[in-house]
């Protein structure tokens, strides 16, 4: 591994004007496919006049309609597959209310782009075929840990696949395999740092750390490098899409993501559902132009964060996005200013007596009757 040359993936140097051209041609063959499986998204693109692929192009795109989480539970398990259920390969998912998860069916092919997404992730960060990546993300319905395992695979990489908990076994496993790359949320990377330093253990073999699945702070990566000793990067996804992969920093991204264009076409938008400039904060929306299980036009995620153009002078074409701010469903608004969890965390975590567990209360009680 080495933090001076990071190597790019093909896609990642295909010219900006280009890769519009492509994603133009994916868009397209996209909606093909989603007015002929029918369903949801096929209806909303008729009622937009939509007959054919031919009818849309990238600059059209914020005027169709968009697919929110309430979609897919309201078409549970899966209405929204848009491929023959012998074409489903395996289902992952997230939690949902009442007990209810949101299932997302996969083919083979989106399962190659998966592991091709996170392996690129994993190169961006550094690593190589001799690498050795402990996964301790969780391994089962939640994307995390086998979308990491995927990846390296792909990469050619060791993995060691861990899964979560069990900090006391896992820096034995970090002491005695020498990983140099660490997976896992940005919390359980506190804990296995605070732990070593009570036990008087350095894993000194660690380089670099690709944390997701929560948001968390620079206050929180500064605490996480601190005690690790690693460079800590942050990576996306989110099952609806693929699960992590989305998009991931790299060692020279300047602190933003690298979203990978080439399979995802990410939007920002105000509450309205206007687009917003590059730079101001929004909610993200993602299309996903290759998955075939099933793929979601215009996907409104609830992360808020901003988007911005390539590193100038970088030979990476990708479009960034910030660190996640927060969602559209948390933020709180404290005498008329917009407040998210993460701005509070930034101030909580640079005090010892708080970190890393922390509980934030809105108390909505009348300040003259408080009880």
């Amino acid at each position: 591994m080495t933090d001076s040359v990071v190597p790019l993936v093909g896609p990642e140097r295909v010219g900006v004007e280009a890769r519009r051209e492509v994603q133009e041609g994916l868009l397209r063959r996209l909606v093909d496919r989603l007015l002929a499986a029918g369903g949801i998204q096929a209806e909303r693109l008729r009622d937009c006049g939509v007959t054919g692929g031919q009818d849309v192009g990238l600059d059209q795109l914020h005027k169709l309609a968009t697919v929110r989480k309430h979609d897919l539970w309201e078409h549970y398990p899966y209405g929204l597959r848009a491929a023959d259920t012998d074409e489903v390969v395996v289902v992952h998912g997230s939690s949902g209310t009442g007990g209810r998860p949101t299932l997302v069916p996969y083919t083979a092919r989106d399962v190659e782009i998966w592991a091709e997404v996170v392996a690129r992730a994993l190169v961006g960060a550094g690593a190589t075929r001799g690498s050795v990546i402990h996964n301790a993300y969780g391994y089962g319905l939640f994307t995390g840990g086998l979308g990491l395992h995927h990846g390296a695979v792909r990469l050619g990489a060791t993995v060691v696949p861990v899964s979560g908990g069990m900090a006391e076994r896992q820096l034995v496993l970090i002491r005695d395999l020498r990983p140099d790359v660490l997976a896992c949320t940005p919390s359980f990377a506190v804990r296995l740092g605070e732990l070593a330093a009570e036990r008087g253990l350095e894993p000194t073999s660690l380089r670099v750390g690709l944390f997701g699945a929560e948001p968390w702070t620079h206050e929180m990566r500064e605490r996480i490098e601190a005690l690790l000793g690693v460079r800590a990067l942050d990576i996306y996804g989110l099952s609806e899409v693929i699960g992590p992969g989305v998009a991931a920093e790299s060692l020279d991204s300047e602190g933003m993501l690298n979203v990978a264009e080439d399979h995802f076409y990410v939007e920002c938008i105000d509450p309205d559902g206007n687009p917003v400039p590059d730079g101001t904060p929004g909610e993200l929306v993602f299309t996903t132009l290759t998955k075939t299980g099933m793929p979601l036009l215009r996907y409104r995620t609830g992360d808020t964060a901003t988007l911005a153009g390539p590193v100038p002078g970088s030979p990476r074409t990708l479009r960034r996005m910030s660190k996640l701010l927060g969602r559209t469903d948390d933020m709180l608004v404290i005498r008329g200013v917009n407040v998210f969890p993460t701005e509070i965390e930034a101030v909580l975590v640079a005090d010892p007596r708080t970190t890393p567990h922390y509980l934030v209360v809105e108390d909505r009680r009348d300040p003259a009757h408080p009880t």
